[in-house]
């Protein structure tokens, strides 16, 4: 059975120094109130993968807890670039940053393989990019039926996956919905599972299309309202656009970052 634990304790008892750690979520339910409690934690040297990087990643950037990231596409969705992570990897800024890049089905056959104990998965694409080139985790296979030789992706196995979901229940199985990326899979391939929720109740009543992860894959689960926001959870809260075109100004600029993380951040404590 899953714990039922603080935010803090959660982290502090899951996440450490030097782990790979997953934070997945695609448009809602992605874990900001998680890693801001990680900065506030003061947890270090982190390998971070995500399919798709965006401002809780470039927040963790700039708070300098990283120290490479994995993933396939980067971007301040609807509004530009992450100016952190680009600060990062042109000037060291708050330190360097190590970058492995993928494609999204890469990434995708990654978890898969990870969460099914594969080595590795197995996929057409790569083919006519440079990544192979440039990444260790790329390789090629040829298929023992067809003889046509395939791009092959080494599994995704984090220390740590980190998501929101909508609920759980208190013996810590756990309920999402909505606009869903590969939560399912991160958390099937990781060694130790945190979900935040929006509410813990006493059973989960059954819904179209949901995903419920039962207790046993999930280590601890926190009681965490409105902990994806900016973005949102589907059935309880709403995207809150604004800050993310506000984050495009208090990026760019080394100083207003360093003042709205101490704010928005260190002060912040849940």
């Amino acid at each position: 059975m899953a714990e039922i634990r603080s935010l803090r304790d959660a982290v502090a008892a899951l996440i450490h120094d030097g782990d790979t750690v997953a934070m997945e979520g695609f448009t809602h339910l992605i874990p900001f109130a998680a890693a801001h409690e990680v900065i506030r934690q003061g947890i270090t040297d982190l390998t971070l993968v995500r399919m798709t990087p965006d401002v809780i990643y470039d927040q963790l950037i700039g708070a300098g807890v990283v120290r490479k990231l994995v993933f396939s596409w980067g971007g301040n969705p609807g509004v530009g670039s992450l100016h952190r992570f680009r600060d990062a990897v042109e000037n060291g800024w708050p330190r360097p940053l190590e970058v492995e890049e993928h494609s999204h089905a890469g990434m995708a056959n990654r978890y898969v393989a990870g969460a099914s104990g594969l080595p590795f998965g197995v996929l057409r694409g790569y083919a006519g990019t440079g990544l192979p080139e440039r990444t260790d985790t790329v390789g090629t296979v040829r298929c023992p039926f067809t003889g046509e030789e395939l791009a092959a992706v080494a599994a995704l196995n984090p220390d740590v996956t980190v998501i929101h979901a909508q609920r759980a229940d208190a013996a810590g199985n756990v309920q999402l919905w909505g606009l869903l990326g590969v939560q399912k899979e991160a958390a099937l391939a990781a060694r130790r599972v945190l979900v935040t929720v929006e509410e813990v109740v006493e059973s989960l009543e059954p819904r179209p299309g949901a995903v419920v992860l039962p207790a046993w894959t999930v280590t601890a689960v926190a009681e965490v309202p409105d902990g994806a926001r900016p973005s949102y959870a589907a059935g309880y809260s709403e995207r809150d656009n604004g800050r993310y075109r506000d984050w495009d100004a208090v990026s760019r600029d080394r100083a207003a970052f360093a003042a709205w993380l101490e704010t928005h951040v260190r002060e912040g404590a849940r």
